[in-house]
């Protein structure tokens, strides 16, 4: 009997204590989005964004238990008004030091430093200006959104592929509509391609539906785009969503339209089925009842990045996480047939941007033939040697 027990006290010694479980607390700080669109398809939900986080903490739960980890997302919702400082406090005081952060640019640079002295990690799902990862970077904003030049060299880069080199660019009269026509800019000189005349869309502040029925459109778009001199495509820079979505099959010449609208470059499509991408879609149709956007699944990648990192250090600590990513270690799955990494330099994810007309992806670049010495998604925006990043 003596030794029955001194058996089960020796086996029990030697049995190692469950591992204590890490919570890791996400808080989705979200913007609300003008239901103002061209097309009553592209209204955005009510968990626009949130969707993508809630799916994403799903998935890493299911290989939390395996790693005693657990992932809860915490949503909040700005309204125009909101003061973001006073709605980041909150989350952090819940526990949240990651923030899915899906903000306009200065709503983000101050959630940044604000999050800077309290140790959290903001991670940017839908802010594309290039100078949030140039001369406005900061070490504690991780962007998984693409910039503007990214996708306008990702658009590029198909273009000159098909041989269609030169490019009518019609941009609208605000200011991001200037930053994406820059983009554009950029993007024809450094693949080549030629802008044969930039033309101006102004706007006369009339609602987007309402003052757009298809006889008046019809009529404005020809005259819009008449007299250009020969050109292969119509370029729209139109992130205002003012006027192209009425430019295809409007035009004065028969041309193909892209950019804003026709074949328009994004990091992420409903139609988007290669490389088990439909799995991720059936998933999130199933789970939402509706489609998969681009902020839905920047922010899922998010949160599952959050998770790798989480499980390959066994810590919720925002800097071992960070320090992490940024690594040589770090890539993640993403359902775009490469892996995805960290540019260590500001801090922007490499990725494969989609080229769609709304009803399928025509393409994904980078293209054939456009190489370099490291990545050959590094030829898609900004690339280490041109950086004005000072990371602080």
């Amino acid at each position: 009997m003596k030794s029955l027990v001194a058996a089960f006290c020796l086996l029990f010694l030697a049995t190692p204590l469950a591992a204590e479980t890490i919570n890791v607390k996400v808080g989705v700080l979200r913007e609300t989005h003008s239901r103002e669109t061209l097309s009553i398809l592209d209204i955005p939900a009510a968990d626009d964004t949130l969707a993508g986080a809630l799916l994403g903490a799903a998935d890493n739960n299911t290989t939390g238990k395996f790693t005693n980890e657990t992932f809860e997302t915490i949503d909040a919702r700005l309204e125009e008004g909101d003061d973001v400082v006073t709605a980041l406090d909150a989350l952090i005081e819940k526990g949240a030091l990651f923030i899915i952060a899906d903000l306009s640019p200065e709503r983000l640079l101050a959630a940044a430093e604000r999050a800077k002295p309290k140790g959290a990690l903001l991670l940017n799902v839908s802010a594309t200006d290039d100078r949030l990862r140039e001369e406005a970077c900061r070490a504690n904003v991780i962007h998984v959104a693409p910039t503007r030049s990214m996708l306008a060299d990702g658009l590029a880069q198909y273009l000159v592929w098909k041989q269609w080199r030169r490019w009518l660019l019609i941009k609208g009269s605000h200011p991001n509509d200037e930053l994406l026509a820059q983009a554009f800019r950029n993007s024809a000189k450094k693949f080549g391609a030629k802008i044969v005349e930039e033309r101006l869309s102004q706007d006369t502040e009339g609602g987007r539906r309402s003052d757009s029925g298809s006889v008046q459109t019809q009529r404005q778009m020809p005259l819009l785009t008449q007299n250009a001199p020969a050109y292969d495509a119509l370029v729209a820079a139109d992130e205002s969503e003012v006027f192209g979505g009425y430019l295809p099959y409007r035009t004065w010449d028969p041309r193909p339209v892209a950019g804003s609208a026709g074949l328009m470059p994004t990091n992420w499509d409903p139609a988007h089925e290669q490389w088990g991408a439909l799995q991720l879609q059936n998933r999130f149709i199933q789970t939402f009842r509706r489609l998969m956007n681009a902020r839905d699944n920047a922010a899922w990648l998010a949160m599952r990045m959050i998770g790798e990192a989480a499980t390959r250090t066994a810590s919720n600590d925002p800097e071992k996480l960070r320090l992490y990513m940024v690594g040589k270690d770090f890539s993640i799955a993403a359902f775009k047939g490469v892996r995805l990494t960290l540019r260590p330099w500001n801090l922007q994810l490499r990725q494969p941007i989609l080229l769609s007309d709304g009803r399928i992806v025509v393409s994904v670049s980078p293209q054939e033939g456009f190489l370099h010495q490291m990545s050959e998604l590094d030829t898609l925006g900004v690339d280490q040697p041109e950086t004005k990043c000072k990371l602080n």
